[in-house]
């Protein structure tokens, strides 16, 4: 916990497999939640930050925030709260991968189309992505 924030749904499994019982547990980590050294929230805004900052779109993240145990409702806070910049985003990581220069031809599109998508941008913000112009 010292390196970085987890969230409630990492430590529990994390104790749990170490073999700590699940009521000790559960009494550990609201002692950490009262003394808010444990926090969802928290962990939920640096780790969105942190993708973004890596250039993944707003579906992978969203599926990684729910493999940490993070409710969906906590997640689309910090994800949807800044949605109409994703597709600059996406232009963004484009650039970064392909260049400025747009896509020469079906298979260069289909190519950055799917590099995008992988990375987890919705539909929406490739084509965003692959349209803009300088």
């Amino acid at each position: 916990m010292a390196r970085r924030e987890h969230s409630r749904g990492e430590l529990t499994r994390k104790l749990l497999a170490r073999g700590f019982g699940e009521p000790a547990v559960d009494d550990a980590l609201d002692a950490l939640e009262a003394e808010n050294l444990l926090s969802d929230r928290r962990f939920t805004e640096t780790f969105v930050e942190q993708r973004i900052a890596r250039g993944h779109g707003p579906m992978r993240i969203r599926h990684e925030l729910r493999q940490r145990g993070i409710d969906s409702a906590l997640a689309c806070e910090y994800i949807d709260g800044d949605g109409s910049r994703w597709g600059e985003r996406a232009a963004v990581v484009r650039h970064k991968r392909f260049g400025s220069d747009p896509p020469q031809d079906i298979r260069d599109r289909s190519r950055q189309t799917r590099f995008l998508a992988q990375r987890g941008f919705e539909h929406e913000h490739i084509r965003y992505a692959l349209d803009e112009r300088e």
